[in-house]
């Protein structure tokens, strides 16, 4: 087979319409775009406008705002833990978040790292992380191990 041989199965591609090429074609004069004014124009972008009426997302009360200042940790799943153990790219034992970070459980630490109570463990780590759910600690300390938790680097720094 040759890349010149081959092509798309019948029907998944549409032919382009072929728009202000006579009256005949159904799709002339003004190519379905109505009559003059601002959107038979291109470059046309009015979303929310509502023709001088004040638009709803100007209406609707503002509420909540994001906390600039909170940490950003990264999260691991139990699951994933095991599974960097089951291949052999965790070390049973001691682990913090250099250790996480060098065997490629995770890409970079960020603010921290936290534990999530998804998946099983049944590997043995004396975890050092950022933070830790509650039933995280409670799955790595049946298995025979121990979470130690310190503050995140943004709040240590402050």
């Amino acid at each position: 087979m040759k890349l010149t041989d081959m092509k798309d199965n019948t029907g998944a591609t549409h032919r382009k319409m072929r728009v202000g090429r006579g009256i005949g074609s159904g799709k002339g004069k003004t190519s379905g775009r109505g009559v003059k004014g601002q959107k038979s124009r291109s470059g046309v972008a009015i979303k929310g406008f509502e023709g001088g009426q004040m638009p709803l997302h100007r209406r609707l009360p503002k509420r909540g705002f994001n906390n600039i200042f909170r940490p950003s940790l990264v999260e691991v799943t139990l699951a994933r833990l095991q599974r960097a153990v089951d291949s052999g790219k965790l070390a049973a034992g001691s682990v913090d978040e250099a250790g996480l970070v060098a065997s490629g459980v995770v890409r970079r630490a960020r603010d921290g790292i936290r534990i999530v109570a998804t998946g099983e463990i049944t590997a043995k780590l004396d975890l050092t992380v950022h933070g830790a759910s509650a039933g995280a600690v409670a799955a790595i300390e049946k298995a025979g191990g121990s979470v130690a938790v310190i503050k995140p680097k943004a709040e240590a720094a402050a």
